[in-house]
């Protein structure tokens, strides 16, 4: 969820929005009056021209080039999704699990909601979790991981906690100081890692609001592993050769924070706005909403769109590493579609 002004739509979602300054018009010069005709008597005759060179006169602006659209996805579902923001792939269980804010990205309104998908297209649980039914309690659904059968989903300021199999919940975990948990990354030890994107939805968009930080859940305690402004709204995280990677909605950056918390290794990509993070295995896969598009490279190295023409924004993607897919939440479009990845 990556700078984005404005990704709020009537359900208030995460679209961008960038203003645009017009000047007032200016009044046009008056007219020179014309010339004196000189009579055609006083005048010498014309040479004979046996070539005439045309005058030159200026070339209309090229078109600005326009996003070629993504190919034909795998499938696409938009039946019963809402403001889909994550997609989930559940390796050892072979399912996609969709996280639906269902509403505005930082609204209590207990209405969020779990979807589960299988790989063949078909939705196998339309709310496999189900904010206000029975004892769950879920508001603004966005990250999300498993580890040690237990399934963990960033909600807002708290970490809210559900059995993996079954979808009954389990706890919450408060992040206190916490504004916009954003995504959510697990560790093979089972540490699970959050982030704070340090906003707040206003009158005219997101609205920074300070708490910028990463944590660390670790049997149960939550500690800050990063701070500051200078992590430029941190969202998309990742767990990567025991560091933790990390995208940014304020900027077009991916870094590696090293052991003391600090940014390194930072790499700049072609757009801003980030918000998935994903391995592939020999390379990352990063989405962007102000690119329109996912680019794919190495840390250090350049990145290069992959998939392109994701108007309205490509979200916290995912990636079914059984089949080589892309799983895209279209942010504002309701949906989520699918992709192979050559």
């Amino acid at each position: 969820m990556g700078t984005m002004a404005h990704r709020l739509r009537t359900i208030s979602g995460l679209s961008l929005v960038f203003s645009v300054a017009c000047g007032a018009a200016q009044p046009a010069p008056e007219a020179a009056p014309p010339a004196p005709v000189a009579s055609a008597s006083a005048l010498p005759p014309a040479p004979i021209q046996s070539s005439v060179t045309p005058v030159a006169s200026a070339a209309p602006p090229a078109p600005a080039p326009v996003a070629p659209p993504p190919p034909a996805p795998v499938f696409r579902i938009a039946e019963g999704i809402s403001t889909p923001e994550s997609v989930l792939y559940d390796e050892p269980n072979d399912r996609y699990l969709v996280s639906n804010i269902n509403g505005k990205p930082d609204g209590a309104d207990n209405n969020g909601y779990i979807t589960e998908i299988s790989p063949d297209g078909k939705v196998t649980k339309d709310k496999f979790i189900a904010g206000g039914v029975g004892k769950v309690k879920l508001d603004a659904p966005k990250g999300s991981g498993i580890t040690g059968g237990v399934f963990y989903v960033t909600d807002i300021t708290v970490v809210r906690k559900f059995d993996a199999k079954t979808g009954a919940p389990k706890g919450d975990i408060p992040i206190p100081g916490s504004t916009f948990l954003n995504d959510l990354a697990v560790a093979p030890d089972g540490r699970v890692f959050v982030s704070d994107s340090g906003v707040k939805v206003g009158e005219k968009g997101f609205e920074a609001t300070g708490t910028d930080a990463v944590y660390v859940i670790e049997k149960g305690k939550v500690k800050p592993i990063a701070k500051g402004k200078e992590l430029g709204q941190p969202n998309g995280i990742m767990v990567w050769e025991k560091s933790l990677l990390c995208n940014t909605m304020a900027s077009n950056e991916l870094y590696r924070l090293d052991e003391k918390g600090a940014k390194v290794d930072v790499t700049t990509l072609p757009e801003g706005g980030l918000d998935g993070l994903v391995s592939t295995g020999d390379s990352l896969l990063v989405s962007s909403w102000k690119g329109a598009a996912i680019y794919r490279g190495k840390l250090g190295q350049k990145f290069e769109a992959v998939l392109t023409g994701f108007k309205g924004g490509p979200a916290d993607i995912g990636y079914d590493s059984k089949r080589k897919r892309v799983l895209v939440p279209r942010f504002m479009d309701n949906a989520v579609e699918v992709y192979d990845l050559k």
